[in-house]
């Protein structure tokens, strides 16, 4: 195996790790992965488009559109006009927000754990390295398919 392949097994594999750690935090959670996701999404007070956070998080559109109904109903996300556009902006309410506190406090609570122990021996740019790596590599990917 060469020693670039060697390095994106090992990457994948750690991405892996850290997906099936996440999925085992909801599932401890008694929260859906994906409506976590959704609350991760909205939990910075930024609002978003359903379209944006099926961009960020690549999640289908059928799902998130049944969460943000779930959430929509249970008083936990509303929706705000985006100017002239169809695509309406989803924030948390109040009572989302102490939702999504209560839903994530766990996750955050590992993942500042395991970044403050991480950034004791790596530099803080890895996050915007791997970021560049998952840019190159859609860019890739998007090449592959033109060519299929």
């Amino acid at each position: 195996m060469s020693k670039d392949r060697e390095k994106v097994r090992r990457l994948m594999v750690s991405i892996n790790r850290i997906d099936g750690i996440w999925y085992h935090l909801a599932r401890r959670s008694g929260v859906k992965v994906n409506m976590l996701s959704l609350l991760f999404a909205l939990d910075d007070g930024t609002p978003r488009t359903q379209k944006q956070i099926c961009e960020e998080w690549i999640i289908p559109k059928t799902t998130i559109n049944t969460i943000v109904k779930e959430c929509v109903a249970a008083g936990y996300v509303r929706l705000l006009q985006n100017g002239h556009s169809r695509e309406k902006l989803l924030y948390l309410t109040p009572e989302g927000q102490a939702y999504a506190q209560k839903a994530l406090r766990l996750f955050y609570q590992v993942e500042n754990a395991a970044m403050e122990r991480t950034l004791q021996s790596c530099s803080p740019a890895f996050i915007e390295d791997i970021g560049r790596y998952a840019e190159n590599l859609r860019e890739e990917a998007e090449k592959a398919d033109a060519i299929l």
